[in-house]
Protein backbone atom coordinates (compact mmCIF):
# COMPACT_ATOMS: atom_id res chain seq x y z
CA UNK A 1 0.00 0.00 0.00
CA UNK A 2 1.33 3.29 -1.10
CA UNK A 3 1.50 5.90 1.78
CA UNK A 4 0.10 9.30 1.13
CA UNK A 5 2.87 12.26 1.44
CA UNK A 6 3.30 15.20 3.64
CA UNK A 7 3.44 17.73 1.05
CA UNK A 8 0.22 18.97 0.30
CA UNK A 9 -0.18 20.90 -3.13
CA UNK A 10 -3.09 23.31 -5.13
CA UNK A 11 -2.63 21.55 -8.56
CA UNK A 12 -6.25 20.82 -8.91
CA UNK A 13 -7.14 24.49 -8.12
CA UNK A 14 -4.48 26.08 -10.49
CA UNK A 15 -5.67 23.60 -13.43
CA UNK A 16 -9.09 24.40 -12.87
CA UNK A 17 -8.41 28.44 -12.58
CA UNK A 18 -6.15 27.48 -16.38
CA UNK A 19 -9.48 25.85 -17.75
CA UNK A 20 -7.03 23.12 -18.51
CA UNK A 21 -8.67 19.10 -17.91
CA UNK A 22 -5.99 16.40 -16.47
CA UNK A 23 -5.76 15.07 -20.08
CA UNK A 24 -4.37 18.81 -21.89
CA UNK A 25 -1.70 19.13 -18.66
CA UNK A 26 -0.79 16.07 -18.72
CA UNK A 27 0.13 15.93 -22.11
CA UNK A 28 1.81 19.16 -22.01
CA UNK A 29 3.98 17.90 -19.42
CA UNK A 30 4.55 14.77 -21.43
CA UNK A 31 3.32 12.35 -18.81
CA UNK A 32 0.06 10.07 -18.03
CA UNK A 33 -3.18 11.38 -16.85
CA UNK A 34 -2.79 8.95 -13.91
CA UNK A 35 0.38 10.34 -12.85
CA UNK A 36 -1.22 13.71 -12.21
CA UNK A 37 -4.04 12.55 -10.64
CA UNK A 38 -2.12 10.77 -8.28
CA UNK A 39 0.00 13.80 -7.63
CA UNK A 40 -3.75 15.92 -7.36
CA UNK A 41 -4.50 13.21 -4.71
CA UNK A 42 -1.97 13.71 -2.95
CA UNK A 43 -0.99 10.01 -3.28
CA UNK A 44 2.48 10.91 -5.11
CA UNK A 45 5.24 13.89 -4.87
CA UNK A 46 6.70 14.58 -8.05
CA UNK A 47 10.32 15.07 -8.45
CA UNK A 48 11.83 18.56 -7.52
CA UNK A 49 12.11 19.30 -12.10
CA UNK A 50 8.53 17.87 -12.49
CA UNK A 51 7.51 20.66 -10.01
CA UNK A 52 9.29 23.41 -11.55
CA UNK A 53 7.89 21.99 -15.02
CA UNK A 54 4.51 21.99 -13.44
CA UNK A 55 4.75 25.18 -11.87
CA UNK A 56 5.91 26.72 -15.21
CA UNK A 57 2.75 25.40 -17.20
CA UNK A 58 0.36 26.68 -14.48
CA UNK A 59 2.42 30.27 -15.15
CA UNK A 60 2.63 29.89 -11.11
CA UNK A 61 5.49 30.03 -8.52
CA UNK A 62 6.75 26.71 -7.43
CA UNK A 63 5.73 27.67 -3.52
CA UNK A 64 1.62 28.63 -4.75
CA UNK A 65 1.95 24.67 -6.02
CA UNK A 66 3.39 22.53 -2.98
CA UNK A 67 3.90 23.21 0.51
CA UNK A 68 5.07 21.24 3.30
CA UNK A 69 3.65 21.24 7.13
CA UNK A 70 6.24 22.56 9.53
Amino acid sequence: MTRPTKITNQVRLHRVAKDLTQEQLASRLGVSRQTLIAIENGKYSPSLEFAFALAKALEVEIGELFSYPV
